[in-house]
């Protein structure tokens, strides 16, 4: 959810499209075959909402969260239920007793060093624990080509040329050979949703939640206005709206990983 230094996370756009962001979460957990996990950590738990939905599965666990925006934190802190939420950072995160399951969902794309940081993670599990997370694959896609494109151009460059990485993931062979060079075994795999979305620059209001936030922390309004015109325009002709809505591919990567007998 939010981990990029120097950007003000809104729990309000993030959850706009809540559903269908809740989805490869769900999908993510009914592939981690724990029975009764005591101690669950969810590291980058935005808002809270998904973090819950571990309570319900496993009613008898210690759950803690940890995000680095206090914007989203404060939003978590309403929540109900045997869960605590702290600011903190997932690069320097240590666990003061081995973790059951660890779960990371839409974060690592935040991480430049977090292809070192995962064996790590496998380290800090329990006998029998199991690492379980996902991460966006969509970085080819349109709504990411055409932002990096008008990030460099001569316009925006001075301010935004190196906002963007072209390739902040693995894919899900890059990722099984990394964890199983680590002695994991290792369940990875991709889906692609042909997701529906409703209302006026759909998928502009999709990125304002995630890729958009880092860059418009650096723009003043005007700029942002500017900015915002401009990529709303590429979007429109990347994505045109349909009598039924607009459709907006995104690509997900999902790994569950067991670090032990």
């Amino acid at each position: 959810m939010s981990r990029q230094v120097g950007a003000i996370w809104d729990p309000a756009q993030y959850g706009v499209f809540g559903d269908e962001r809740a989805r490869p979460f769900a999908e993510l957990l009914a592939r981690v075959d724990l029975a009764a996990p005591g101690h669950i950590v969810d590291l980058g738990c935005g808002s809270g909402e998904l973090t819950a939905s571990l309570l319900r599965r496993w009613p008898d666990a210690k759950i803690e969260a940890l995000d680095s925006s206090p914007e989203m934190i404060a939003a978590a802190q309403g929540i109900p239920g045997k869960l605590t939420f702290s600011v903190g950072d997932v690069a320097t995160w240590r666990p003061e007793r081995p973790v059951d399951l660890i779960i990371s969902n839409a974060v690592l794309q935040w991480v430049p060093t977090h292809k070192d940081l995962l064996p790590r993670w496998i380290e800090a599990l329990a006998p029998g624990g199991r690492l379980a997370f996902q991460v966006p694959g969509n970085f080819d896609a349109p709504s990411h080509a055409l932002l990096r494109e008008i990030c460099t151009s001569p316009r925006w460059r001075a301010k935004l040329g190196d906002a963007l990485r072209r390739h902040p993931v693995l894919d899900p062979s890059g990722y099984l050979d990394l964890l199983s060079r680590h002695g994991c075994t290792v369940d990875a795999w991709e889906t692609t949703y042909a997701q529906l979305l409703q209302g006026d620059d759909p998928v502009l209001e999709w990125v304002k939640g995630t890729a958009l936030r880092p860059i418009l922390t650096r723009l003043d309004p005007a700029e942002t206005a500017e900015f915002l015109a401009e990529y709303g325009a590429r979007l429109r002709e990347a994505y045109p709206l349909a009598p039924y809505g607009t459709v907006f591919p995104f690509r997900r990567i999902f790994v569950v990983a067991s670090g032990g007998p």
